[in-house]
């Protein structure tokens, strides 16, 4: 092997690490949680009582993210933020979706065609009105983020449908 070849492939390696660089979830995903938990595989589940997360999250935040409800469509700021960066749950800071998957549903909600790591999310079927649809809560801290519908774009079909104020955006290269 020579020299020249032995420097254009470093240089090569090196360029193709920085263009296919994550952002740095995986540290995110895996960091200790304060409070009670339980082991939940990479992570540790995040277990607190009703009152715990009333003084923790916002009066529409724990509706949404503990009662299953639902923030008006158009509401959240982050319906437009298309900056580079990763979305976490707003009740644990577990990462859950990546701004390369987030697209304009036109449905008034923050939406992705897939989650930063299907282990980080849970679907449950869920049925309200006769209608059963799928629920997408959080795998840590079990909060309800939304649903996921089949009519999302390629590549994967899906459409996951997320309340804006269970997430927290936070832009590339920076720590939740």
């Amino acid at each position: 092997m020579n020299r020249r070849y032995f420097i254009k492939s470093g240089a090569t390696l090196g360029a193709a690490t920085v263009l296919f660089r994550l952002p740095p979830v995986d540290a995110l995903a895996q960091q200790a949680v304060k409070g009670g938990t339980k082991s939940a595989g990479a992570f540790k589940k995040v277990v607190k009582t009703n009152e715990e997360w009333k003084r923790i999250l916002t009066a529409e935040q724990y509706h949404v993210m503990r009662e299953k409800g639902t923030e008006a469509p158009g509401a959240s700021p982050l319906l437009k933020t298309y900056a580079k960066g990763t979305y976490v749950c707003a009740g644990c800071a577990l990462p859950l979706f990546s701004s390369r998957t987030k697209y304009d549903s036109h449905t008034g909600w923050p939406s992705f065609w897939s989650p930063i790591s299907k282990g980080n999310v849970l679907e449950r079927p869920e049925t309200a009105e006769g209608d059963t649809r799928t629920e997408v809560v959080c795998n840590r801290c079990d909060a309800h983020l939304g649903h996921v519908f089949d009519d999302g774009p390629d590549p994967t079909g899906l459409r996951y449908c997320m309340n804006g104020v269970a997430l927290k955006f936070v832009p590339a290269g920076r720590r939740a």
